[in-house]
């Protein structure tokens, strides 16, 4: 079965925190992701060099990890119109819905450490299609 997951999930890879062991065991499954991970993940490791957590050198070389990580991108262009109506259906961002869109076009579900996602999910009836990586 494929699994979608969000960036969240992947950043836990190269960050050793809470969740890291689920998310490297999901390493183990098949994985897909809208194509427009990378780019938050890259933004995520951005943030924490603002922040003076991690070089620059350090945040290109995480870079690097994921971008060769197991996870098969889908373009996120093909999702986007189905991203907008579930962003308004939630309310929630259409950047997290486009992962709901990508599950939902594969009949999966999303892994996500995002709490607000999951609740904005969970209350609108799609309990099922976005799962917490540490419930």
């Amino acid at each position: 079965m494929t699994i979608v997951i969000d960036a969240s999930v992947a950043l836990k890879w190269v960050f050793d925190e809470p969740g890291t062991e689920a998310a490297l065991a999901l390493r183990e499954e098949q994985l897909t992701a809208p194509s427009l991970w990378l780019a938050e993940a890259a933004n995520a490791l951005w943030h924490h060099v603002r922040l003076g957590e991690i070089s620059s050198e350090e945040a290109l070389a995480r870079l690097t990890v994921l971008a060769s990580a197991p996870v098969a991108s889908l373009a996120f262009e093909a999702l986007v119109e189905r991203a907008l109506e579930l962003a308004t259906e939630l309310p929630h961002p259409v950047y997290d819905c486009l992962y709901l869109a990508l599950a939902l076009h594969y009949d999966t579900y999303v892994v996500t450490d995002d709490r607000r996602f999951s609740a904005a999910a969970g209350a609108a009836g799609l309990t099922n299609r976005v799962r917490l990586l540490s419930p």
